[in-house]
């Protein structure tokens, strides 16, 4: 499987996999008014304007993506998404390894997931990730933003 940047013409199929990738989520949160969720077409598209999209496809369809943008010597990851069928496969990290080496001039590498998300923070953490702040968002949902400096190398799997 090859990782891509993606054009403007995937952001429908990107759309649709970030919804349901991030189904589970929801539920481990009970809540199903995270913003990936509710993103229209007309956000996804605004969002491609100022972002870097990579794709990662099983030859059909589109299995994986994430989005970043550098800001502030900050490099912004998010929505690192993988079809549910091949969770578990290191595409996310392979991913994740890509968007760093894109934004290799970013002083560090900043993202956020939900606190009940023990697999996202298990593999941000092995990424060389460490938390450096909370945003409690509702009763139901705290982020924690997780940071990362440039240069710094994942830890072994």
């Amino acid at each position: 499987m090859k990782i891509e940047r993606a054009a403007f013409e995937d952001l429908a199929e990107i759309l649709a996999l970030q919804k349901l990738a991030y189904q589970s989520e929801a539920a481990l949160h009970d809540t199903f008014d995270l913003p990936p969720l509710t993103q229209t077409q007309a956000q996804i598209e605004a969002d491609f304007g100022s972002q870097v999209f990579l794709k990662i496809s099983d030859g059909q369809r589109i299995v994986g993506s994430v989005r970043a943008r550098l800001a502030g010597g900050a490099c912004h990851i998010g929505r690192l998404i993988v079809h549910p069928e091949v969770q578990g496969r290191g595409l996310g990290t392979r991913l994740m390894a890509e968007i760093e080496r894109l934004f290799a001039r970013a002083e560090r590498y900043e993202l956020f997931t939900g606190h009940k998300s023990a697999r996202n923070l298990a593999l941000y953490e092995r990424l060389g990730y460490r938390p450096f702040r909370e945003e409690i968002i509702s009763d139901k949902l705290t982020l924690i933003f997780l940071e990362k400096p440039a240069g710094a190398k994942a830890a072994e799997s």
